[in-house]
């Protein structure tokens, strides 16, 4: 098949070749670190003294990310930190030093990579004040397109309202907001090894997205472009629920000005969900112009055929467009990748 342009995927994710040493006052931080791992090619993420992953050497190396870009038929990545290094559970001090380390490294990488690789940063959510501090330096002073949040700050969700100044902030200064599974809610609930991305990390990400919802943020910032990963979770199951809620019954509608399934047309999300029935649902949940390609690259739950998903919804070039390329442009507030 010809291609009608190129394939930008909008979830990648990014870990440094290494990371300073700790130079705070406190003891016993929750310090990242990288530590060699069997494969030469790979690193171990030491935190706290344990390995939290192993990771290859794409994570870092634009050269072999380039290569692999490649086979996969990606012409551009957004990429993002590692989720677990956003590290809202550091004091808020230390969490900055992290975090304005990452932007910088990330600047540098866009920079030099810029028609391959446009990059969001990190933000110590934990401590609003400073977030928004550091995003204005992060979008205003680094150039970077905006920065990727977790689904939730040490539990509390990302519609509460002590979160509305730096969403405020984040309509104002134009950037992308990218909204990652971290640290998921039913853990305790889930039986057998290795389930915490597979299964979740949906519910998680649902979770985050109805915060937005009933807490009236994207009702209140129009203007707020933010993307879900994984295609907003649990969030398309949930909706007709939630709609049905709110016609019906007066202490949800309270909740919201404006119909759950409108405002859920106002995000955008990934198409994550390795599975061509179901992109078709995200396609008719949330719209055809807020569905974009993510293959959570380099990770081993990555989608390696991003192209050939979107092919197999034998859609017309108009809107085979846009979920290559066009709605992750807007989303980005890019007219075009050669800005």
């Amino acid at each position: 098949m010809n291609h009608c342009c190129g394939l930008i995927d909008v979830h990648t994710h990014w870990i440094p070749e290494q990371f300073p040493a700790y130079v705070g006052a406190r003891k016993g931080v929750a310090w990242p670190s990288m530590a060699p791992a069997s494969h030469a090619c790979d690193r171990h993420v030491m935190i706290e003294g344990k390995v939290y992953r192993t990771v290859p050497d794409t994570s870092w190396d634009p050269d072999k990310r380039a290569k692999e870009m490649a086979q996969m038929g990606v012409t551009h990545q957004v990429v993002s930190p590692m989720p677990e290094l956003l590290s809202y559970w550091l004091a808020a001090e230390d969490a900055l030093m992290l975090t304005r380390f990452m932007n910088e490294e990330l600047a540098s990488l866009q920079a030099r990579h810029r028609k391959q690789l446009t990059c969001l940063g990190a933000v110590p959510l934990q401590d609003v004040d400073l977030a928004i501090r550091e995003l204005e330096r992060a979008v205003g002073d680094l150039g970077l397109a905006g920065v990727e949040l977790g689904t939730n700050v040490n539990g509390k969700p990302l519609g509460h309202p002590d979160f509305q100044p730096f969403f405020a902030a984040a309509e104002s200064l134009g950037a992308a907001i990218f909204v990652h599974a971290l640290r998921p809610a039913g853990m305790d609930r889930l039986v057998g090894d290795g389930l915490e991305q597979v299964v979740a990390f949906p519910g998680e990400v649902g979770l985050s997205a109805t915060s937005l919802l009933t807490s009236g943020l994207m009702a209140r910032h129009p203007g707020l472009r933010i993307a879900f990963s994984h295609g907003g979770g649990a969030l398309p199951m949930m909706l007709p629920r939630l709609q049905h809620a709110w016609t019906q019954m007066p202490p949800v509608r309270k909740l919201m000005n404006m119909s759950p399934r409108d405002m859920a047309r106002k995000l955008f999300v990934d198409d994550l969900v390795y599975d061509r029935q179901t992109i078709q649902f995200l396609l008719a949940t949330y719209g055809e112009g807020q569905v974009m390609a993510g293959t959570d690259y380099p990770f081993a739950i990555l989608d390696k055929e991003p192209a050939k998903r979107i092919e197999d919804l034998s859609l017309d070039e108009a809107t085979t467009r846009l979920l290559r390329q066009d709605n992750a442009l807007r989303w980005l507030a890019r007219t075009s990748l050669d800005e």
